[in-house]
């Protein structure tokens, strides 16, 4: 039987690495070196819940194009103690350097993602990224996690000169799959991002969708865990 797809293009964080549980784990290392609790912050899991929540809003600001991706790094933490209601201490940039030297280093990933790679590698698919990550970052993590072998390219928004949902992110990182748009498949788990910009891009796409959430459009294909997309390839 003939494969519809040839090449399958993948989101990394939240859809393969699992970005909430690396994330809580510097986090709490962050907590414990700078001391938190001294500045008055006595729950650890506040701080991670805060930080979790305001991360997400700054990166959809990001992806939608209403922020520079410098403005993330420069304020989320002191928006995460300003939220808190705690003074924001003057270490605030050196607490941002320990989370993305600390964060890069964990290689948790989501339920079922390596046995998904193993699975559309031995059935021979291409296999790419593309992400809105910054480069020395997500090869960072690519390579803590173990999965680098998997890849034949990593696009990111610094090598394409585009973030997603534009579609100049797709149009390059299929040009430079040497693929062509009706035998790629997209697999993400942001709305916009992904699954509209490879829509508007002329891919079909695999919303990796855990919570179940509704949009006024429909994807190509719909997912709760990620094993389901064998039964689609």
């Amino acid at each position: 039987m003939r494969k519809k797809y040839k090449h399958l293009f993948f989101d990394l964080d939240h859809t393969l690495w699992d970005f909430d549980r690396n994330s809580t784990e510097s986090l709490k290392e962050i907590f414990s070196h700078f001391s938190l609790d001294l500045l008055g912050l006595s729950d650890p899991d506040l701080f991670v819940k805060s930080f979790l929540k305001i991360n997400t809003a700054l990166w959809d600001s990001f992806d939608r194009g209403h922020i520079h991706h410098s403005y993330i790094r420069e304020n989320r933490f002191r928006m995460v103690f300003q939220e808190l209601n705690v003074a924001c201490p003057d270490d605030h940039r050196d607490i941002g350097e320990f989370y993305l030297q600390s964060l890069p280093k964990k290689n948790h990933l989501l339920d079922g993602a390596l046995e998904l790679l193993e699975y559309v590698s031995a059935q021979e698919y291409g296999i790419h990224i593309i992400t809105n990550g910054f480069n020395e970052i997500q090869a960072k993590k690519i390579a803590s996690s173990g999965i680098g072998h998997f890849f034949k390219n990593v696009v990111t928004f610094e090598t394409a000169n585009a973030k997603k949902p534009d579609s100049k992110i797709f149009e390059y990182a299929i040009q430079l799959a040497r693929a062509d748009k009706t035998d790629s498949l997209m697999i993400g788990d942001n709305w916009v991002a992904d699954i509209l910009g490879a829509k508007r891009a002329g891919l079909d796409a695999v919303y990796y969708n855990p919570a179940g959430l509704k949009f006024d459009e429909t994807p190509t294909y719909d997912i709760r865990k990620l094993e389901e997309l064998k039964l689609i390839l």
